[in-house]
């Protein structure tokens, strides 16, 4: 190799030359800024309708950190786990329960009112521990203390936090009576009160208070916190209805069938990803059930009453291996929103059937009034599967689309 000789001037003139763009150069560059609130914590989804009944979400609490699967619920508040305290009812063993430690949230603390903003606290001085108790429709109950705790999580942007959020603390689990004991440790709430880990989050300034949500009939999906995986366009949005506190719903809504109105009008819709089916009130569901019975008329499907895996079942020729199967049977029904009957909230066949183990095909929305919800109409996860499902509590909206839920969106 050749070797150069650089004369004193030339390297003089170089040193020069660094030493003036280290001091203009350098000072007109400025390392972006990176805003948290322009970025989302997302979460890796597992679970299905059928057989699971739930869609999860493991999230990391505590330090040392420990993982704990939770149901996705946005038809409540309170995000709970498991608790060796000691433990009444828990399903999961001692070394997988939240161990609490002096941490327990106090009755004066601002957390502990905002649990009890709509209803009578159960505190009677300041420093008494904030106790809890919740009811679930359709799988127990749960009785605890609310502790706060470390939670580490990484935005999309790569900030990693460790944010001191409260949760519950459960320590007394029913499952409900008949049912089996839940798999999960717990319940991830995500309704809209500020009890909510989502809405803490956001009040630290960490994300927006955005969340949502893609279940994908394979089996996987996407959870997330912030508003910048919301899609900027082919989304139908409804305004929250506040009558309705602490809950995500909309309407009224008009029922149709096969694409035409069926004179079914003023249904207020609620959208919880705690209920594994979707429930219409007595009324509804009749009318439901029997333009589905009608429209098989002259199918080769009967009733297969001997399946005991929902209320109503049909049997085919031979057996069904999948919802692909019988869709064609079948006709899709949607939820229409407003006056100009614009915004469609579409239920094909595949997102209100399942095919039960003995190869049957089965109806996933059920009366609700059987199950003690009254009047109340529940869009449940299988109505909800691959749908992006955004609840943007900034805003006072619900919205969805038509989604990939396998395929998390890229920031």
């Amino acid at each position: 190799m050749p070797a150069f000789n650089l004369s004193p001037l030339f390297l003089l003139f170089v040193i020069f030359a660094v030493f003036l763009c280290g001091t203009f150069c350098l000072a007109d560059w400025k390392s972006p800024a990176v805003n948290p609130l322009d970025s989302s914590i997302l979460f890796p989804v597992k679970g299905n309708v059928y057989p699971l009944g739930h869609f999860t979400v493991s999230v990391t609490i505590g330090n040392p950190p420990k993982v704990f699967e939770l149901d996705i619920d946005t038809g409540s508040d309170l995000t709970w786990v498991q608790c060796d305290a000691p433990c009444t009812g828990c399903t999961l063993p001692r070394d997988r329960l939240y161990k609490p430690h002096n941490n327990v949230v106090r009755c004066g603390e601002p957390l502990c009112a905002a649990l009890f903003s709509a209803s009578k606290s159960p505190c009677k001085n300041p420093n008494d521990q904030c106790d809890y108790e919740v009811e679930y429709a359709d799988h127990g109950s749960s009785i605890g203390v609310l502790v706060k705790d470390p939670v580490p999580l990484r935005l999309t942007n790569g900030t990693i936090l460790a944010p001191n959020l409260g949760f519950g603390c459960g320590y007394d689990q029913h499952n409900g009576g008949s049912q089996s004991p839940p798999l999960t440790a717990g319940v991830l709430g995500l309704g809209n009160s500020k009890a909510t880990m989502a809405t803490q989050l956001s009040a630290l300034s960490h994300v927006r208070n955005v969340l949502g949500h893609c279940f994908s009939g394979q089996g996987d999906g996407f959870l997330f916190f912030g508003g910048d995986l919301v899609p900027s366009s082919g989304m139908s949005w409804m305004p929250i209805l506040r009558t309705l506190g602490g809950k995500y719903s909309a309407g009224p809504a008009e029922v149709y069938f096969g694409g035409n109105p069926v004179g079914i009008r003023g249904l207020i819709l609620t959208f919880d990803s705690g209920s594994s089916y979707t429930y219409f009130n007595s009324q509804v569901y009749g009318a439901v059930l029997n333009l589905l019975r009608n429209g098989l008329k002259g199918q080769p499907l009967r009733d297969a009453p001997e399946d005991k895996t929902l209320p109503m079942c049909w049997k085919g020729s031979k057996a069904f291996k999948s919802v692909a199967d019988a869709r064609n049977f079948f006709k899709p029904l949607a939820l229409s929103f407003g006056n100009s009957k614009k915004v469609q909230f579409q239920i094909p066949p595949e997102a209100y059937l399942i095919i039960s183990n003995l190869g049957n095909v089965c109806l996933g929305i059920l009366n609700g009034s059987q199950v003690g919800l009254g009047n109340v109409n529940l869009i449940g996860d299988i109505s909800m599967l691959d749908k992006m499902m955004v609840y943007d509590n900034e805003r006072q909206q619900i919205g969805w689309a038509p989604a990939n839920c396998s395929r998390p969106p890229k920031k």
